[in-house]
């Protein structure tokens, strides 16, 4: 058990808008949100990185663009130009989706090449990497594998999904990414995180980062239930 200022816990939260009708209004919204409550990162569609740069301009916030999202079906070197203009554009973090007909094919060494591209852009450029493996539809073997690859490649994260599958987050797969991925990696849970019980346990189970479009619902009930300014989990 440990305990947790309210700004700690809001830290921990990716602040969501990746809707495809996301307009430049929803966008300032977004980033005004995220300076008020000091969310960690704002999560957005890669070609949103140069504004929301420019409107957290001088702030601690991130700008997280996420790549060949969301299904995650097109080539590295694709993968690789996206996520080097998210970076030139403003991105300070890179939230990509794996190959996922790679990993029905069991082609590990494709998908070790890919996570080792993408998060080398990353590292040379002080940008947080984090590898979206859709858990919704993968067997746990598969998961496991994608988990040794990431231990091999050492990306800062590796993360549930991406919110548009079939399902999202469960406990039970933040257990076992965090189970099998080691010390050096961090896990990030997303998708479906809607409350204040459903994130606290998702951190309970290992998770370092949340995405969520409900981070603000949620940092508002967890003050409510805070003793001391404090929340223990």
């Amino acid at each position: 058990m440990k305990s947790y200022t309210i700004d700690q816990l809001a830290r921990f939260i990716d602040h969501t808008n990746l809707k495809p009708t996301a307009t430049k209004e929803d966008m300032r919204i977004l980033c005004n949100e995220a300076k008020d409550y000091h969310f960690k990162m704002v999560a957005i569609n890669q070609v949103q990185s140069e504004l929301c740069s420019r409107l957290l301009k001088a702030t601690d916030v991130n700008i997280g663009a996420a790549i060949s999202f969301p299904l995650g079906q097109t080539s590295i070197e694709s993968k690789v130009a996206e996520t080097q203009d998210a970076i030139k554009n403003g991105a300070t973090e890179i939230d990509y989706v794996v190959n996922i007909t790679e990993v029905k094919e069991k082609n590990w060494a494709y998908l070790q090449t890919e996570m080792e591209q993408i998060v080398s852009v990353c590292q040379k450029n002080n940008v947080i990497s984090k590898v979206i493996f859709e858990n919704a539809y993968l067997e746990d073997a598969e998961k496991i594998a994608l988990c040794k690859i990431a231990k091999t490649v050492k990306p800062d994260f590796i993360k549930t999904s991406t919110g548009f599958a079939p399902s999202g987050a469960t406990f039970e797969d933040v257990k076992l990414m965090k189970e099998n991925v080691g010390p050096d990696v961090k896990v990030k849970a997303a998708g479906g995180i809607r409350d204040a019980q459903t994130f606290k346990e998702m951190i309970a189970c290992g998770a370092e980062r949340i995405g969520t479009s409900s981070g603000i619902p949620i940092i508002e009930s967890l003050k409510k239930e805070a003793v001391d300014g404090k929340i223990t989990i």
